[in-house]
């Protein structure tokens, strides 16, 4: 499964909708994802992709992480994981 799949998968699950209703340019917002779901979807994401994710959910307009869209997310994951190679 790619990153792409897996990030989908995750944010589907925490908006409670189907995979296939998330697309790279779902924002949050678009699919109802409020910040508690916001938390718990970056924590879910370090946990599959075991990588820790520079976001200050209290700051999120300073964190150096983008998460306006899913495709910003999967871009975000792809940089962590290079890194971390």
């Amino acid at each position: 499964m790619s990153t792409q799949d897996k990030v989908i998968a995750i944010i589907a699950e925490q908006a409670v909708l189907e995979p296939s209703d998330v697309t790279l340019e779902s924002t949050l917002e678009d699919l109802g994802i409020d910040s508690l779901g916001l938390v718990e979807s970056i924590f879910a994401i370090e946990e599959e992709f075991d990588i820790s994710i520079p976001f200050n959910a209290n700051e999120p307009e300073k964190s150096d992480f983008d998460i306006s869209n899913v495709a910003a997310i999967v871009a975000g994951i792809d940089r962590l994981m290079a890194e971390k190679a």
